[in-house]
This record gives structure tokens, sequence and C-alpha cells, in this order.
């Protein structure tokens, strides 16, 4: 018998409102891991990561062009709909064009409590820049202070920088039991419990993660090899459990991903010896970045190729956002370093990722049933 996942029926919802409701604490909604979770921690507050449904809102429609990607459209929806009505702020770190302007909307509409825009460099490869990081989180840690009415300490970062890596640990083992036994934990178990590591209040989902995979690791003491290929996910959605469970029933499965809501979230280590901000700084520099930021036009290709051999993987599947226009731009540069690697590659561009169903698993399928010839 199988682990149960303890996030397979996770609320995110319903858990935030009932930790509000217990804790008085404030809900700081985010929609991207360059989001200064840790400092949003240490001020007593809960980071709730917003995924968007991927599905269209007319009242969004009203606000936004019409080339906005549904993660956009579908999250601004959800807040004008009401369906966010619990939080109590909102933090924008700078990344797209998009969400750029997504922060201005929410800000003359939601009338929440307070509203940050916390404004990273875009290029990560210069000392200068990564001054000016640490300059905007000390600037995010006063402006976040005085709104809550709290100082928030050195002491408090530093235990927040501890629960953060620990979280991180846990979600990497997690992952790499997956790479080597999917038959123990799929790729929706996976999906789960990413979902909740950025939604449920983190010491919580730290202690019930511990359980799941302590049972996890007894059941793989004896390590069977997967059958079935293993393929790497990457690109931009971050609502999209159905994708597992696609990729599962065409006969392979997802051994590691390049995603935002993936394996991006929990990448690298905070160093717990370093001044506080200097080393949440460092990790946003060391961590491989997203297409909004800029480290060369082909160093996330270069990555994406280099984690496929180092997993030994079959293939990389790109699911894309249509108008996406940052990993549109990494396109390119990304399939001809695949092809230049002899790694197969499959595009597959999505607007609402919630329909389309039948088309996805037949071209995925058909992806498939080519690595394996």
């Amino acid at each position: 018998m199988h682990p149960q996942n303890p996030f397979k029926n996770f609320n995110s919802t319903e858990e935030a409102q009932n930790w509000k409701e217990r804790e008085g604490g404030a809900v700081i909604g985010y929609l991207c891991t360059y989001a200064p979770e840790e400092i949003v921690h240490a001020a007593g507050a809960l980071p709730y990561r917003v995924f968007g449904t991927g599905a269209r809102s007319e009242s969004a429609d009203n606000h936004l062009q019409a080339y906005a990607c549904s993660l956009v459209r579908s999250a601004l929806g959800e807040m004008l709909t009401g369906d966010l009505d619990f939080l109590d702020g909102a933090l924008f770190p700078h990344t797209c064009d998009s969400i750029q302007r997504l922060s201005d909307i929410w800000r003359l509409n939601a009338g929440l409590k307070f509203h940050f825009d916390v404004v990273h460099p875009v290029k990560l490869n210069t000392a200068g820049a990564r001054r000016y990081m640490v300059e905007i989180l000390k600037l995010f840690q006063k402006q976040l202070g005085e709104a809550l009415g709290r100082e928030i300490s050195d002491e408090a970062l530093a235990a927040s920088i501890r629960l953060y890596n620990r979280l991180r640990r846990q979600l990497l083992e997690l992952y790499q039991i997956r790479e080597k036994r999917p038959d123990l934990v799929s790729g929706a178990d996976v999906y789960a419990a990413m979902r909740a590591s950025m939604t449920m209040e983190r010491s919580a989902f730290a202690g019930q993660m511990d359980g799941f995979l302590d049972e996890l690791k007894r059941e793989a003491e004896n390590p069977a090899a997967p059958e079935k290929p293993g393929l790497i996910l990457a690109g931009g959605v971050c609502d999209h459990p159905d994708i597992y469970g696609i990729i599962e029933s065409a006969g392979a499965y997802v051994c590691w991903d390049d995603l935002c809501a993936g394996s991006r979230a929990f990448a690298g280590q905070i160093d717990e010896a370093a001044p506080p901000l200097e080393a949440i700084a460092a990790r946003y520099f060391e961590r491989l970045e997203c297409p909004a930021k800029h480290r060369g036009l082909d160093s996330r290709a270069r990555s994406l190729a280099a984690l496929a051999k180092e997993k030994k993987a079959a293939g990389v599947i790109i699911l894309q956002l249509k108008f996406c226009d940052p990993h549109a731009f990494d396109y390119p540069y990304i399939k001809e370093t695949l092809d230049g690697a002899g790694i197969p590659s499959l595009l597959i561009e999505v607007e609402d990722p919630s329909r389309a169903l039948g088309a996805l698993h037949t071209r995925i399928e058909t992806f498939v049933e080519m690595i394996k010839s």
C-alpha cells in the first residue's frame, strides 16, 4: 500500500482563511518565486501564492489587453470576483510586463490594506545588480514592517531562513524519490505538495512533509528502476495538475521539471551564516533564473539541456502559455540547444490549460511513442 499524500485534498483557500481566523495574522498574496517569502514570514504574515485557475474571466477582460496571458487574466479574475477577499495585501516582484501591469490594476481595484512592488534587477550577472538587490530587500523589509506595525528583526529573518531551507530540502527529496520511484509518488502527488508548500502555514507544512517523506523512504528501501521513460517538464504554466496524469497515461512520467511552480521555487539554499538580506539576495542570483531575468541569451537553454542529461531524460516537454513573451523569446535558443544535444522536445502552447485535454493527450502520446521507437 502506497503512502497517503497528506496534501492530496488540500484546500488552499480554506486553509488560509482558517489560519487568519486562528492566528489573526495578515495574508499576503504573490504570483512569483522572486517574492521574498522569508521576509513576509519573518513579519508574522502568511505568504500565499496565487496560481490562477487558467480560466478566462469577463471581469478581467474589462481591465486587460487582449494579449495578456491566462495566468494574469485568471489571477485578476479571482481578485475581482471576490475569491481572494481573505488577502490583506499583495506583493508583486518585478517580472514580466504583463505582471507589472497587473500590479497597477490590482493596486487600483483590490482595495487591500497594503500593496508592495519589489523592483528586483533584471540583469543578474553584475556586482552592482547584487548590491541593488540587497537595497531593494531592505526597502521592502522596512515598508512591510511599517505596514504591519512591527519590527522585522534579523533574528526573525534568520529563523525564517532556517525554516525555508528545511522546506527546500524536503521538496528536493520528494523530487528525488519521484525521480527514482514514480510508482510510489505520482506527478500529481508532487504538484499537490508543491502547491501546499506555497500556500499553507509553512511550519505545519514542514511537519506533515516530514511524515510523508518518512513513509515514502520506507517504501523505497528496495529501489525499482522506472520502466517508463522520464521526461523533463518545462515552461511557465503554474496551474495544470492534469498534465501529469496525461503524461503518465501516455506511457511516460515527469522525472524532473523547470517550472515556476516547481523546481525553481525550491532551488538553492540560503547561507544561514551570512547577513540575512545578503543571503536571500545571493540565492536569487545563484539559482536558475526565470525568462523574465537575464544572465545571457542561452543560459537557460544550456541549463535545461544539462538538466536533461543529468536526469537521463528521454525528452523535454515545454508547456508555454499563449502570449507569454519571456518564454516565447527563450524558446528558439532552447530548441536549438536541445536539438544540438540530441534531446527530443515538444512545444505545447496553451491558453486555457483546463481545455483541450484530449488534444494534449494525443500530442503527448505521439511524442512518447516517437521517443520509444
